[in-house]
């Protein structure tokens, strides 16, 4: 892609970005909440799911910019989980939730005889669990569907961007959250990228799927391509060109 309206500069990824626009805002609310918050808390002021937030506030946690806390109560049932933001910033194993998914991307890799199908059909997987259905009897169509889907892309860090190519719609995806990792396992991390999208999808039930990821067809920027369900002509991420 050539188009002035996606250039993209080399400076270095605000804080901001590398969380994601809604990990950014999920850490916001806990620095200015006063005290403990419960997921359903941080959902409710955010307008995110419990799923997506609960997610995002352990992943606050592993990066030690956020502490996990029980409730401490009297009454029967199982305590809250409560969190906070950490005061003294980021401890110094921070990197640790990197490493983990180094050691797991690489051992795929290296020891799985097809590591691009098991990375497929693991963001398969996670990409079901992550998708919010619609009441019973209802069915989203491709539109609603897309625009979950974009929600979902979003709040995990891909700045995506919905756009139509001739007949076709893509979504730019302006940001890879594992671009660390990728460059090592470029072909697990952008299977898993595929199959969470997948995985969503099918969830819904949507009239749509994600086809493939041409990867980095600039320095930064992958596409991902959707067509209609069941007219999927491949499960495989690809270099764009």
């Amino acid at each position: 892609m050539t188009s002035s309206s996606h250039e993209l500069t080399h400076a270095d990824p605000s804080p901001s970005e590398r969380l994601g626009r809604s990990r950014s805002r999920v850490l916001g609310l806990l620095q200015g909440a006063g005290g403990p918050l419960g997921v359903a808390d941080v959902a409710k002021q955010v307008g995110l799911h419990t799923n997506t937030s609960r997610s995002h506030l352990d992943a606050l946690v592993e990066a030690g910019l956020a502490v996990r806390t029980a409730e401490d109560r009297t009454r029967p049932g199982r305590p809250r989980a409560l969190y906070t933001a950490r005061p003294d910033g980021p401890r110094a194993g921070q990197r640790s939730y990197r490493l983990l998914a180094d050691i797991l991307a690489g051992y795929l890799a290296a020891q799985v005889p097809e590591p691009t199908t098991a990375g497929l059909h693991a963001g398969q997987v996670w990409g079901r669990h992550l998708a919010v259905r619609p009441p019973p009897f209802q069915r989203l169509d491709a539109v609603a569907a897309t625009e979950q889907l974009m929600r979902t892309m979003d709040e995990i860090g891909f700045a995506p961007e919905a756009v139509t190519a001739g007949r076709e719609q893509q979504i730019l995806l302006h940001h890879c959250p594992f671009l660390e990792i990728a460059d090592q396992h470029r072909d697990v991390v952008c299977a898993v990228h595929l199959g969470l999208m997948q995985g969503l999808l099918a969830e819904l039930d949507a009239p749509v799927d994600a086809e493939r990821i041409d990867r980095l067809v600039e320095p930064t920027l992958c596409i991902a391509h959707l067509g209609p369900r069941g007219d999927v002509t491949s499960s495989k991420p690809r270099h764009g060109g």
